[in-house]
């Protein structure tokens, strides 16, 4: 039966006089115990008076700042049961953009970290072999007078030069990247004031770096290249 049916039925049942007990059953049953409040409850009627929750919208980020921080001031003069309990869903997901950032830039700076290492070695290993190629040469500039720290500066100033000159080519080409990765971002995007571009202080740092690994690397090689005995240095064919 559908509803129209049944609510006839009922009217019907009604009116010849039910059993005193089936309706104190079902008065039980589906009405004792209900109030108006309640019923207004179970309907889903909204009482403006008491809020469960207030969602607030600002234009800006300091709009945003200035009310959390009224609430925070607002819950130091009350008790604890009077206080508000709120959720800034912007710092939320600002603080997950940032979780992000920082872990990929962990793992970038330790791509960074590994290839220093492995440059640092291949640039032993290339002032190695360079000693061995000029060991004669070694034997003819210490036979001409060159100390052992002389012969020492010689291959540390060559590595000198090669971590600047590899310096610079990688920061040129870096300024030169950054000119289709704009167009790129800004194609992309739509913004025409996004722009990517290396800094200069951060530019010198690199440089300064990549001296400073050069020059650890071959450090070793330069010194052992000061350590041959020149008589056998020019024995060597």
């Amino acid at each position: 039966m559908d509803e129209t049916v049944m609510a006839a039925a009922m009217d019907t049942w009604l009116v010849e006089t039910p059993d005193d007990e089936i309706l104190l059953s079902i008065y039980d049953e589906y009405i004792n115990g209900t109030t108006y409040e309640k019923n207004l409850e179970t309907f889903g009627k909204v009482s403006y008076d008491a809020p469960a929750s207030i969602s607030i919208y600002t234009d800006s980020f300091e709009d945003k700042e200035a009310v959390s921080q009224c609430i925070e001031n607002y819950n130091k003069t009350v008790d604890e049961d009077s206080r508000i309990s709120y959720t800034d869903y912007v710092e939320l997901l600002t603080s997950s953009l940032t979780s992000i950032v920082d872990v990929i830039s962990y793992v970038l700076i330790a791509f960074v970290a590994v290839s220093l290492i492995v440059s640092c070695i291949m640039i032993g290993i290339i002032t190695h072999i360079s000693v061995m190629e000029r060991t004669k040469e070694i034997g003819i500039l210490r036979a001409m007078g060159a100390s052992k720290r002389n012969i020492s500066e010689v291959f540390n100033a060559e590595t000198f030069l090669i971590g600047l000159c590899a310096g610079v080519l990688g920061i040129a080409i870096s300024a030169l990247l950054t000119i289709p990765i704009n167009a790129v971002l800004q194609s992309l995007l739509g913004a025409t004031n996004l722009s990517v571009s290396l800094p200069i202080n951060y530019a010198v740092v690199l440089i300064v770096l990549s001296m400073i690994i050069t020059v650890i690397g071959g450090l070793l090689p330069a010194k052992k290249a000061a350590k041959k005995d020149p008589v056998i240095a020019l024995r060597t064919e």
